[in-house]
C-alpha cells in the first residue's frame, strides 16, 4: 500500500534501522543521510519516512511531507555550508533519469562547480 514500507526498499530498511546510514539529520518525517556513491564533494540523500516510489507519487498523495523533504534538503545545505557557493536539489524520477531506488528522494549536491546542462 502506498505510504506502508516496503520489504525490499533499500531507503524503507534505513528509515527503520535495519540498515546503517551516516545520518546527517531526521525529523518526524524526514532523514537526511550521506550517500554511498558520492557524485560530488557533498552528497546528501534527503528521504521521507513514508515510501513512495518518486517525488511526483509522494507530493500528490502527501504534499506536507513532499515540503519536509524540500525544507530539510535547504535545511542539509545550510548545514554542510552550501548556501553561498550554491548547491543542487535533484529529483530523478525513472530508471532513464538515473534513479536506483525507488523511494522518493532528492539529492543534495555541492561543494564544486556543477554546470548546466547536467548529464
Amino acid at each position: 500500500m502506498a505510504g506502508e514500507p516496503q520489504a525490499d526498499c533499500l531507503f524503507c530498511k534505513i528509515v527503520s534501522g535495519e540498515v546503517p546510514a551516516t545520518v546527517v539529520r531526521e525529523t518526524d518525517t524526514t532523514v537526511a543521510f550521506r550517500d554511498i556513491n558520492p557524485q560530488a564533494p557533498t552528497h546528501i540523500l534527503v528521504i521521507p519516512k513514508v515510501h513512495y516510489p518518486d517525488a511526483a507519487s509522494l507530493a500528490a498523495a502527501e504534499p506536507q511531507v513532499a515540503a519536509d523533504v524540500l525544507r530539510e534538503a535547504g535545511a542539509v545545505a545550510v548545514d554542510e555550508k552550501l548556501v553561498e557557493t550554491g548547491y543542487r536539489v535533484v529529483f530523478n524520477t525513472g530508471s532513464g533519469a538515473g534513479q536506483t531506488v525507488f523511494h522518493a528522494h532528492a539529492h543534495v549536491l555541492g561543494g564544486r562547480g556543477l554546470n548546466w546542462p547536467p548529464g
